[in-house]
């Protein structure tokens, strides 16, 4: 332990003099490895926030939620038959009742469709605004978090009445001087009174946000909107200890069913889950991060040649200390660690500025991304780790060749 305090303090000091004497020489050796440290972690850091804010948003579907669609989600390859897709038919509302009525796994189940309105009230408009059409059950089975108000009752939904839920940045620009609760606003034309304020979530990872967004019963919008071909998607959460593949092949039953399909006959319709998307963004981001190291190596493997030919001029300079260091009887393992530790260190710091300029970075441009972004401690961890390495492959022959020095031609080296 002593000898190895002995090794750290004096591989320091002789470091830290290189880099007092030589400020330049040393600057220019370790911007290699910063740059490279850079190059690697800022991207691999903005991908994995990018791939968080990403996750989140498609988690905020449910984990445990099976959506009824046309079109799946993931497709086959590029020979794979679309227009079997273009020919099925959408999902009804008629289906969603019966699955209400017939499925044991589901524990609700709900319409819906989307389109898109100009919303006004008065001289005020708000363009291209997205608007869902849910019916009754929607809030039992995705999220909606209401800030002010109240969700639709089911006397609303059935009947259809003409009521409305909006998100926070349409509430602030339809009414910046009054409360929006009570007031009556246009869809396209048609009436419709607010009864509740989402609350704020800010952007997504997508640009999209619920703030944005508009929520009526079904039966409301059908009278004004045609729905074909619309989108149409019932979403059914599993019950209690029901897993997503039971509710899958009972719904897959129900569905075969309600549609008549043969035993061997393909499904007319989709089932998709979130753990879909998961998996193909996982294939996604490990492609980026193969990027990320390609574009940072190069800069790695120049900074691992600027920290070798720093060591070798060192080793040039001390050669008389290392002759008079084993003329009194230190070992060579003593002078090949001596300088692994000199290296390991020079790297280290070369990897500490560029994790410093990272994190410096994303407080000074983080507000500009529609995501945020995250220094994580593994890409810290990783980023030492990296430098360390680098530091040791790049020491290693430079150390080997001080100690294996003859002591005596090393002191007479100079003169």
């Amino acid at each position: 332990m002593f000898l190895l305090i002995k090794l750290i303090k004096e591989s320091y000091l002789f470091a830290y003099t290189a880099i007092i004497s030589n400020k330049v020489r040393t600057l220019l050796s370790l911007l290699g490895i910063t740059i490279g440290i850079f190059s690697v972690i800022s991207v691999l850091s903005v991908f994995d926030s990018l791939e968080r804010s990403i996750r989140n948003s498609f988690n905020d579907l449910g984990s445990n939620v099976i959506f009824i669609q046309k079109w799946p989600w993931m497709m086959g390859g590029g020979d794979y038959p679309w227009w079997k897709y273009m020919n099925r038919p959408e999902p009804t509302m008629y289906e969603m009742e019966e699955i209400i009525k017939r499925s044991n796994t589901a524990e609700a189940a709900s319409f819906m469709f989307s389109f898109s309105r100009q919303l006004s009230f008065r001289n005020n408009t708000y363009d291209d605004v997205g608007i869902m059409a849910v019916s009754h059950d929607y809030e039992r089975v995705m999220p909606v978090d209401i800030q002010e108000g109240r969700y639709f009752t089911r006397t609303e939904s059935q009947n259809g009445r003409n009521v409305v839920i909006i998100g926070a940045k349409i509430a602030e620009e339809l009414f910046p001087d009054s409360d929006p609760l009570g007031q009556t606003v246009k869809i396209g034309g048609n009436r419709a009174n607010i009864i509740g304020i989402l609350k704020r979530q800010g952007e997504g990872a997508f640009g999209n946000s619920n703030d944005e967004q508009v929520i009526v019963p079904v039966n409301f919008a059908r009278a004004f909107v045609n729905m074909r071909n619309s989108g149409t998607t019932i979403v059914a959460k599993a019950a209690a200890n029901v897993s997503n593949t039971q509710l899958m092949d009972d719904l897959t039953g129900i569905m075969r069913s309600l549609r008549k399909l043969k035993p061997g006959e393909e499904n007319d319709f989709a089932l998709n889950e979130v753990s879909v998307i998961n998996q193909g963004l996982q294939a996604f981001f490990s492609g980026l991060a193969i990027i990320g190291w390609i574009i940072g190596a190069f800069s790695l493997l120049v900074g691992g040649f600027g920290i070798a030919n720093i060591m070798f001029v060192s080793v040039r300079e001390r050669t008389n200390i290392i002759g008079i260091q084993k003329a009194i009887g230190a070992k060579n393992y003593f002078i090949l660690l001596e300088f692994l530790f000199e290296a390991v260190f020079l790297s280290l710091l070369g990897g500490i500025i560029g994790l410093l300029l990272i994190y410096l970075g994303m407080i000074s441009f983080g507000h500009a991304m529609p995501f945020p972004l995250i220094l994580s401690q593994s890409n810290i961890l990783l980023g030492l780790i990296i430098s360390t390495v680098i530091g040791l492959i790049s020491g290693f022959v430079p150390a080997w060749v001080a100690a294996r020095l003859d002591p005596v031609e090393a002191i007479r080296f100079g003169y």
